[in-house]
C-alpha cells in the first residue's frame, strides 16, 4: 500500500486558545474577589465577538487573592497543551491597569524578537488585552477602581514546553500564552506555526543572515553540520513549508536553506505547502515525468508509477543513473522562489531515510 494518502476528514470539533482559558480563569478569579462569588463557570467573549462559556476546574481564595483554573480543551487539534490545567491566581492593588507575572509553568522571554520585550511573561498581546478587557468590565460592575496583578500558571508547563519550540526562542521556564482569536481550528496547528514565526522573528532580531528550516531531527542535523548554524537559525518548520515561505515574504532573511525527506520535497516540488499526509500526498506520477524528462526509459516509468513510496521511486531512478533527487529538489526551489521576495535566496536538500542527501539544488 502506499505511504502518505490523505485521510478522509470527518466533523471534528473546535477547541480553546491558552489565552481564552487564561482569560475565562482570571475572570472567574476577579469575580471571586470583587463579587464574593465563586462561580462553577464563567462567560467571556472572543476576539471576533462570540462567547465562549468554560467550566471550572475550581475557584477559591488564596492568601493574597484568588485563583481559578480551567482545564484547556484543545477539540480535536493534536496540541500539546489540551487537556492541561490554566491556571490565574488575581490579585488587587492600587495602581489602575493589569501587571502580568509568570506563574509556574509558563515561561519567560530572553531574547528579542518577539512581540513580548525581554524579561515579560511569555504571555502574548491578544491574551493580554482579553484579560485586561474582562478584568476592567469586572471592576466597573463591582464599582473597584483599582487595578490587578495577574499570575498566570499552567501545571506541568515546564515539562511540556521541552516539546515545542520555545526553549529556542529563548522562552524559559515553561508555556507561552497564546492565541489571536481564542479559537483552536482542528488540524490548524495554529500554535505550531505562531512558533515558527516567532522563531523567524527571534532569529532575524538576533542578526541572523541565513536560516534553515527543516522537517525533522535528521535534516536539521544536516544543517548544522554543513553551515554550522546556531540553534536560533535552525527552525522546525515539520510539514509547514508555507508557514515559513509566506512569513518570510513579511520578514525576509537573506538565506533560507530547505532541507526535508525526499518524499515532503517531492509534495513542495508539486506545489503543495503543507507536507503533512492528511493534506497532500506523493504525486508519483509527476516523479515518473520527472524520470522521463531525464530519459527514464517505458518499463523504469512504469516501475516508478507503481512503487509504493518516493524513496523507492527514487532509488529506480538512481539505480538508472537518473539524477532525479536534484531535479525535484529545483523543481522545490521553484514553488519556494515563485512566494518569496526577491532579496531572499533559497536552496532545497532532500535525504534519505539515513538522513543522507539524495538532492540538492543551490542559492544561484
Amino acid at each position: 500500500m502506499r505511504s502518505e494518502t490523505p485521510e478522509i476528514r470527518h466533523l471534528l470539533r473546535y477547541g480553546y486558545t491558552t489565552g481564552a482559558c487564561a482569560t475565562a480563569a482570571s475572570l472567574a478569579a476577579a469575580h471571586r474577589l470583587l463579587a464574593g462569588v465563586e462561580p462553577a463557570q464563567v462567560t467571556i467573549t472572543l476576539p471576533r465577538g462570540q462567547p465562549a462559556q468554560f467550566p471550572l476546574a475550581y475557584c477559591r481564595l488564596t492568601a493574597t487573592g484568588a485563583e481559578a483554573a480551567v482545564v484547556k480543551d484543545a477539540g480535536d487539534d493534536p496540541d500539546v497543551t489540551h487537556g492541561a490545567l490554566i491556571v490565574a491566581e488575581v490579585r488587587l492593588r492600587q495602581a489602575p491597569g493589569v501587571a502580568f507575572q509568570a506563574g509556574t509553568g509558563v515561561g519567560t522571554l530572553t531574547l528579542p524578537g518577539l512581540p513580548i520585550p525581554p524579561g515579560e511573561p511569555a504571555i502574548n498581546p491578544t491574551p493580554r488585552r482579553m484579560i485586561a478587557e474582562h478584568l476592567a468590565q469586572a471592576a466597573v460592575e463591582s464599582g473597584y477602581c483599582g487595578g490587578f496583578e495577574i499570575v498566570i500558571g499552567i501545571e506541568n508547563g515546564a515539562e511540556l514546553a521541552l516539546k515545542t519550540l520555545n526553549p529556542r526562542l529563548g522562552i524559559i521556564g515553561g508555556l507561552s500564552i497564546l492565541g489571536t482569536t481564542g479559537i483552536v481550528r482542528p488540524f490548524s496547528c495554529s500554535a505550531y506555526i505562531a512558533s515558527i514565526q516567532e522563531a523567524i522573528d527571534v532569529a532575524r532580531a538576533n542578526g541572523c543572515s541565513h536560516i534553515a528550516a527543516c522537517t525533522g531531527a535528521a535534516s536539521e542535523n544536516l544543517m548544522r553540520t554543513h553551515y554550522r548554524l546556531p540553534d536560533l537559525a535552525l527552525i522546525e518548520m515539520g510539514d509547514f513549508a508555507g508557514a515559513v515561505l509566506k512569513h518570510l515574504r513579511r520578514a525576509p532573511i537573506p538565506q533560507l536553506s530547505l532541507a526535508g525527506g525526499f518524499g515532503k520535497i517531492s509534495k513542495l516540488a508539486a506545489g503543495h505547502l503543507d507536507l503533512h499526509s492528511r493534506s497532500s500526498s506523493v504525486d508519483f506520477l509527476l516523479l515518473t515525468r520527472e524520470a522521463a524528462a531525464l530519459g527514464a526509459k517505458a518499463d523504469l516509468q512504469a516501475a516508478m508509477r507503481t512503487a509504493n513510496t518516493s524513496q523507492q521511486a527514487l532509488a529506480l531512478a538512481h539505480a538508472a543513473g537518473l539524477p532525479l533527487g536534484e531535479r525535484i529538489c529545483d523543481k522545490a526551489r521553484d514553488q519556494a522562489r515563485a512566494i518569496l521576495p526577491p532579496e531572499v535566496t533559497v536552496e532545497v536538500w532532500a535525504m534519505d531515510r539515513e538522513g543522507q542527501p539524495v538532492g540538492h539544488a543551490g542559492f544561484a
